[in-house]
């Protein structure tokens, strides 16, 4: 229920130099420190700790147990006024965790509009999330890792730092994630390895029949054949580079990276190989 009124539970500690929005509720032994600003409509179950200098959008529910903005877990952080910005009409579930970003890693960690974040999911420095994002159960990121739009993880996934994850990608429950995934990929496995398009999701978010055929028989050229990665990648180009989503995967494959692009394990290999990552 929204209303108008900043409602604050006397239980609870809040500093004066926090910015507090209009409609904001802070329930019982929440604690909010000196640089954050809660945005209008912010509701604080109970029991929240958001500290350091954090940004919530309006409209954000945070569930009790959570604890935002604390500094990263990283042995460079050197005590800078580094910053984590969460969007607007987010859901925050129990025992999520997010820190704030290093000075190294630019500084900023962020997490987009309209996220879930279900429990015990955890957010590391200089991780950047997109809009739309599920986290179920436990899904863990580390340092540095990217998000994108519509991007679902499943329960106890755990993704290394550095990797980057596509546009509407699905990965399954309890997979380890150590490659980078294309955008609309399935992911699926202990150690995880593509097993083909989010066919689900791109149905949720109303792709054309067409649309999804165009990203499937992408995926089938770039993944399957005879030839070289290289050689199927340069053929996905010309033959589907055009295609705004099919786009989106080409330049995916063309952005700088720390980490490999993930595979179909039936290739025989979970990654590409080293001569291709840049």
């Amino acid at each position: 229920m929204m209303s108008g009124e900043t409602q604050i539970d006397p239980t609870a500690r809040v500093d004066r130099q926090a910015t507090i929005g209009q409609g904001v509720v802070i329930g019982p032994f929440c604690t909010v420190g000196p640089h954050v600003t809660l945005g209008e409509h912010v509701n604080l179950v109970a029991n929240v700790h958001i500290a350091g200098h954090t940004t919530i959008g309006p409209g954000t529910r945070i569930a009790p147990s959570a604890s935002l903005g604390g500094p990263p877990q990283s042995t460079r952080y050197r005590g800078g006024a580094t910053t984590l910005v969460v969007g607007a009409d987010c859901d925050i579930r129990e025992n999520v965790t997010m820190n704030t970003g290093t000075e190294d890693g630019g500084g900023a960690t962020t997490v987009g509009d309209r996220c879930m974040l279900m429990v015990g999911a955890h957010v590391g420095h200089d991780c950047h999330v997109g809009n739309d994002v599920t986290f179920a159960n436990n899904a863990v990121l580390g340092g540095h890792v990217s998000v994108g739009d519509f991007t679902v993880l499943g329960g106890q996934v755990a993704v290394l730092q550095f990797v980057h994850i596509g546009e509407g990608a699905m990965v399954s429950g309890v997979s380890g994630v150590a490659a980078d995934i294309i955008p609309f990929g399935l992911a699926i496995g202990q150690r995880a390895f593509l097993e083909g398009v989010n066919l689900v999701g791109m149905k949720r978010r109303g792709f054309s029949r067409d649309d999804i055929k165009h990203v499937w028989r992408a995926y089938r050229l770039l993944f399957h054949g005879d030839a070289t990665f290289d050689e199927r990648r340069s053929a996905v180009e010309r033959e589907f580079g055009g295609h705004p989503l099919v786009g989106k995967i080409v330049d995916f494959m063309h952005a700088p990276r720390h980490r490999p692009l993930m595979m179909p394990e039936r290739s025989g290999k979970s990654a590409e190989p080293a001569a291709a990552v840049r």
